[in-house]
């Protein structure tokens, strides 16, 4: 049957757009079909179509996440603090003095309500305990037996699988469309790099993350790289932009995060010219999850929640948006 060239067209035309419906449907499985999900397709769509006037060239295509609470839990507590408390009680036995020092006598007495109440400091202080004065391969090593055998405390998982299917799908959706994702987390930049290739797709060298002094050195077993017991820096909150323009080199083109410690990543990636993407989620399900926000110590979201709308960003509920949670399987 000869068709004449309108209905060709046409036909092309029909099946073209039948293809874009399927690819679609297709994409983020686990987002509920809705406003939002709709949303971060038509922007990668119109960021990574060649005739698209908001085309975004391969090599500006950055999208940037945080961790704890964005691509992993962080409830009832920081899943590196956990690491922390558990290395601190590991290293008792030959730090005596600990006993009857805080904050690390309260982490022996299992007082968490002290240990929160020394604040920042009090857990720089265990984070330097627990973290330094080793090279970063031994490092690497206690964080991969922890993780081994470290279970949430709630649902009995490994925390490698406390991580969110939504968010595993989004980044492999925009690496499917030439975006290059990094993580960009107040969260241990070592601590991270250890388990971030396996569980997210993401290389070392695209995690940024917070950082102690290294120092180079040649030891017994030749040239390695010292962790110090002091800070070098602290990768949260108007840390995050400077981490990433040195880290990354370019303002990115996306970014998403869950709490007040994003904000200043988001204002700093939306307002950049051209078309920009900012994702707040939302933990708003308190039965599949936890529900918490305003007043959180942990992930305390407030201003983000007043002025996303203004700023153009989109707050996913977790409990609307998201079919579900966590991986049904075992992360490979």
């Amino acid at each position: 049957m000869q068709l004449d060239a309108f209905t060709r067209r046409s036909l092309v035309f029909t099946l073209l757009c039948f293809a874009v419906v399927c690819a679609q449907a297709e994409s983020l499985p686990s987002w509920q079909d809705l406003e939002n999900r709709r949303a971060l397709i038509d922007f990668v769509d119109a960021t990574t179509t060649p005739t698209s006037p908001s085309f975004i060239p391969p090599a500006e295509r950055i999208a940037v996440f945080d961790n704890d609470g964005t691509l992993w839990g962080e409830q009832p507590l920081y899943y590196q603090l956990v690491f922390a408390l558990d290395r601190i009680r590991q290293l008792a036995p030959t730090n005596p003095e600990w006993r009857t020092r805080q904050p690390f006598q309260a982490v022996l007495e299992n007082d968490l309500g002290r240990i929160m109440q020394g604040g920042e400091q009090a857990v720089l202080q265990l984070v330097m305990a627990s973290h330094a004065g080793m090279n970063t391969a031994e490092f690497s090593k206690v964080v991969e037996t922890w993780l081994a055998r470290a279970r949430h405390p709630q649902t009995a998982r490994p925390y490698t699988e406390m991580v969110y299917q939504p968010m595993l799908e989004l980044l492999a959706y925009l690496r499917a469309n030439g975006y290059e994702t990094f993580i960009v987390s107040g969260g241990g930049i070592e601590f991270l790099r250890v388990f971030a290739e396996e569980v997210y797709g993401i290389p070392p060298q695209q995690v940024d993350g917070s950082s102690v002094e290294t120092r180079y050195q040649v030891g017994d077993t030749g040239p390695e790289l010292r962790r110090e017991p002091r800070i070098d820096f602290i990768d949260d909150k108007a840390g995050k932009p400077v981490g990433i323009n040195r880290h990354i080199g370019r303002r990115p083109v996306i970014a998403v995060g869950n709490s007040d410690g994003d904000f200043q990543m988001l204002e700093w990636t939306t307002a950049g010219r051209g078309p920009r993407l900012g994702v707040l989620v939302h933990h708003d399900d308190a039965a599949r999850e936890f529900a918490y926000d305003r007043e959180s110590k942990i992930g305390r979201l407030a201003r983000g929640l007043d002025e996303a709308e203004e700023r153009g960003w989109r707050v996913v509920s977790m409990k609307n948006d998201w079919k579900q949670i966590y991986p049904d399987a075992k992360i490979p």
